[in-house]
């Protein structure tokens, strides 16, 4: 579960997940969040608006209600905060932006229109916040087998390989 791999990971090497006690439940919070609302984006949306092989109308338009509502929750949320569980950036963002803020930025199942994702301004601030993070461009660099071949890391060995990308 990759939930509990980012748990692993901020425990082991002391970032990312706060350590006072209200901080780390908000954080938890909305990781789990997460855990329960993206089968609705991907599994829910995206399979029925763009794999399945034959088009239902009632199940697009009612995973695309329940994506719109999940991006309200954290367009509201992201009003308050500058990330999803406050000041700092942390494995809720991290578990949250590959499905909500591509999403928001159109990079999803091509349902960026229909589902309005510019109205969200606070989950767009976000998103690009968090994709203009150097570490993120790493990351999503890595085993890239699509867009500009620049952009590309298609197998990493050391962290000198990223020397080779133009990001």
């Amino acid at each position: 579960e990759s939930g509990a791999i980012l748990v692993h990971l901020a425990e082991k090497f002391g970032a990312f997940l706060p350590t006072e006690p209200g901080a780390r439940a908000e954080c938890l919070s909305w990781l789990f969040w997460q855990m329960g609302s993206a089968p609705y984006l991907g599994g829910g949306f995206g399979h029925f608006y763009a794999y399945a092989p034959m088009k239902i109308e009632y199940a697009i338009d009612r995973f695309a209600m329940e994506v719109k509502r999940q991006l309200d929750v954290l367009d509201r949320r992201l009003a308050q905060s500058e990330f999803i569980a406050g000041p700092d950036f942390t494995i809720a963002d991290m578990a949250i932006w590959p499905w909500y803020g591509a999403m928001a930025k159109g990079e999803l199942y091509g349902g960026g229109e229909f589902l309005q994702v510019q109205e969200y301004v606070n989950v767009n601030r976000w998103a690009d916040a968090i994709g203009a993070r150097p570490a993120v461009k790493r990351g999503r660099a890595v085993n890239r087998p699509f867009g500009k071949p620049e952009s590309q890391l298609l197998e990493r060995h050391d962290a000198s390989d990223f020397d080779k990308l133009t990001l």
